[in-house]
């Protein structure tokens, strides 16, 4: 039954994203781009299945043991359930309910970052500075660095960089690679965000001193579904392209191992 609503489901969010993508292809006089289209959401959904069919075998075989265990119970008299002496298997059945609760928890990211990243990125643009932002999201994160012994150094432009952005979404991005950073690092790492201006470009750079990305990932982590971590969905740094690319922006990469990583968003500047 589980396999068949992930099925389903699969299904019906693959064939609504063919019918979109088709939908746009007959406003395209480049047939490339088209393909191009079609070859991303090979790929977007068959990572999509993949990732949703592992914590539904999870969440199957769960279930299956948490059965056995309760009916291993309602076999056992009430006297030893009053007394504690199954104490052990409802302590058990207890451990794997919030196994499947933890999957559930798992699919429900997964298809709420897919639909995001599949959804039309509209802006909701405000002139905002964005030291102030970035100086906003550092103290709302801050807490979070600091439990996982992580130390955060700033350095803010000492002008105001005015950009035309949504600021909700703009914030996303950042607190993407702000954990994608975290996730990178263990023991006492050190997280660096810094503002900038070059030219008629508002600058942010945010670096780790992670365990950095191999040559061969490197060129494919804005891939859709494309992950180094085993529960990620691999939409968070797609979507954080597309976010940024929607401002007429650009977002790079660069790292190395054994050293860190350091993302470069570059946002034009709010003509004067």
């Amino acid at each position: 039954m589980l396999y068949f609503v992930g099925g389903f489901v699969i299904g019906s969010l693959a064939g609504a994203v063919v019918f979109l993508c088709l939908k746009r292809s007959k406003t395209q006089k480049n047939i490339n781009q088209h393909l191009e289209q079609l070859e991303e959401l090979s790929k977007l959904t068959g990572g999509l299945a993949h990732e949703i069919k592992n914590p539904l075998s999870t969440i199957k075989l769960t279930l299956d043991l948490v059965g056995e265990e309760l009916e291993e119970l309602a076999s056992a008299s009430l006297e030893q359930v009053r007394t504690g002496g199954n104490n052990r298997e409802l302590q058990r059945a207890q451990r794997q309910i919030a196994v499947v609760q933890k999957e559930a928890n798992r699919l429900e990211q997964i298809l709420e970052d897919f639909l995001h990243y599949i959804g039309r990125t509209e802006l909701r643009l405000a002139s905002i500075d964005i030291n102030e932002l970035v100086g906003d999201m550092i103290d709302f994160y801050s807490p979070q660095a600091h439990s996982h012994s992580v130390t955060i150094r700033q350095v803010l432009y000492s002008e105001p960089l005015i950009c035309k952005v949504d600021a909700d979404m703009l914030k996303q991005v950042l607190l993407n690679l702000f954990i994608n950073a975290q996730q990178a690092m263990t023991g006492n790492g050190e997280l660096m965000i810094r503002t900038d201006r070059q030219k008629n470009d508002a600058v942010i750079q945010i670096s780790d001193t992670g365990r950095g990305i191999s040559p061969e990932r490197l060129p494919h982590i804005f891939d859709a579904c494309f992950s180094s971590r085993s529960h990620g969905s691999g939409l968070g740094l797609p979507t954080a392209r597309k976010i940024v690319e929607a401002h007429n922006g650009t977002i790079t990469v660069d790292s190395e191992l054994g050293k860190g990583t350091s993302f470069t968003i570059k946002l034009p500047l709010q003509a004067q």
